[in-house]
């Protein structure tokens, strides 16, 4: 999609029904990191012993998650128990909105597996469908190796895999048969 916002993207798609859908971006990094996230929201930050990360926590990048609520916080994250406001996208992954998620990974005691975002990704009944039959989306089955093992700038090319080919075979131009 060549479009300011969303051009490059991937988002995760976590909920779609007849009223709409809403989904995370997951490769849009902010200059905010987790640290002066949980500097803003008063919550301190303790590494406890027994747990690896791949990289420190504190330093982890907190992602654009779209253009709608971009005040609040969307925390993607593995479904290991449900907080005040969680959805269970699928069996591996889920989103919560309340701040006790990351009240419990502060502690040390919170999902591993997880990614924080300012904004989510919006769209009206019926608004996603039309973006998709006007080729303005390539969709595929969510990994969640991608979301949460992967760097970052790997994240766009390896969605784009799941389809079985290469982002540089990708052109903004579109045509009908």
């Amino acid at each position: 999609m060549l479009d300011p916002v969303f051009g490059g993207t991937v988002v995760y798609l976590c909920e779609h029904n007849a009223n709409g859908a809403l989904g995370v971006v997951i490769n849009k990094p902010t200059d905010m990191t987790m640290q002066v996230l949980f500097d803003r929201i008063d919550l301190k930050l303790e590494i406890s012993p027994g747990l690896e990360f791949d990289d420190s926590i504190a330093e982890r990048p907190v992602m654009f998650g779209g253009p709608v609520q971009v005040e609040r916080g969307f925390v993607l994250h593995a479904p290991i128990k449900n907080y005040s406001s969680t959805l269970k996208v699928t069996e591996q992954i889920a989103m919560t909105t309340s701040k006790d998620v990351l009240e419990e990974v502060a502690h040390g005691t919170g999902p591993q597996r997880l990614l924080v975002s300012l904004g989510c990704s919006g769209w009206s009944a019926g608004q996603l469908e039309s973006e998709i039959v006007r080729n303005g989306w390539l969709t595929v089955a969510a990994d969640p190796a991608i979301i949460f093992e992967l760097p970052i700038a790997e994240r766009f090319a390896a969605a784009v895999n799941l389809l079985g080919i290469s982002p540089f075979m990708l052109t903004g131009e579109s045509g009908r048969a």
